[in-house]
């Protein structure tokens, strides 16, 4: 099993959070279309969910679509998100079965009410499952998910709910759209890009970063495995110093 691959006695990850980055360049390099990548990365998908159990991993966020990617191509653009609404529908009730929670983060007001459909559907069927929580970040950036979460506290103090010395960080991390997950222990990013892209941009302050050469398509279990292995072997202090 993948867990047999980390020492006896060491803490890995409870929380792993994957910029998913190499698709369209996947394709390319086999002459194909963009959108090919992108289905190809999709079916990665599965396979890391299904690994996460092994490693210890409760949690697994993943950025599927951000703030940034409405200026690709139409033609992308369009077909990512029938791409979106095709996984949700294929992958439902394997997701289900395998006690998967799958929550939805980011601005839905700019998606299409179909796909909107869809993932509220999801997450309420899958709702009492709790062997994996596996978060999706679509049309999500982390200076959105700060500024949403701002103008949603400032309406709390507008309406006499709160005052300004209420605020503090936790009162803030309170309206994020993570406000229910534990910030990540680790964060991915495949090929080879060493950006955090507006990433989760509040709850990585102090998560390990691990930047990988493999295009997403070609991230196996076997590679995720060996990168929460190396996990394991890091000392996070915290800002802290051992005395």
């Amino acid at each position: 099993m993948a867990r047999d691959l980390i020492q006896e006695g060491a803490t890995g990850p409870e929380h792993v959070a994957i910029i998913m980055d190499g698709n369209g360049r996947w394709a390319q390099e086999r002459g194909r279309p963009r959108l090919f990548g992108h289905h190809a990365g999709a079916r990665r998908v599965r396979e890391v969910v299904e690994a996460c159990p092994d490693l210890g991993v409760k949690y697994l966020t993943i950025f599927a679509f951000s703030t940034e990617n409405w200026k690709r191509t139409q033609t992308e653009v369009a077909g990512l998100m029938k791409l979106f609404r095709r996984y949700i529908t294929r992958e439902a009730k394997a997701l289900l079965e395998a006690g998967v929670r799958v929550r939805f983060i980011g601005d839905r007001v700019r998606l299409d009410e179909k796909l909107v459909t869809l993932m509220d559907e999801l997450e309420l069927m899958t709702s009492h499952n709790d062997k994996c929580h596996l978060t999706v970040a679509l049309n999500y950036g982390g200076r959105d998910e700060l500024t949403r979460a701002a103008k949603r506290l400032a309406y709390e103090i507008e309406c006499g709910r709160l005052t300004h010395n209420d605020v503090d960080a936790e009162t803030l991390a309170g309206f994020l759209d993570t406000h229910v997950l534990p910030d990540p222990d680790l964060v991915i990013r495949t090929s080879g890009e060493a950006r955090v892209s507006n990433f989760l941009l509040w709850q990585t302050a102090y998560s390990e970063y691990e930047f990988v050469e493999t295009l997403w398509p070609d991230f196996t279990k076997d590679i995720f495995a060996d990168v929460v292995k190396s996990f394991c072997a890091r000392d996070r202090r915290f800002g802290a110093v051992k005395v």
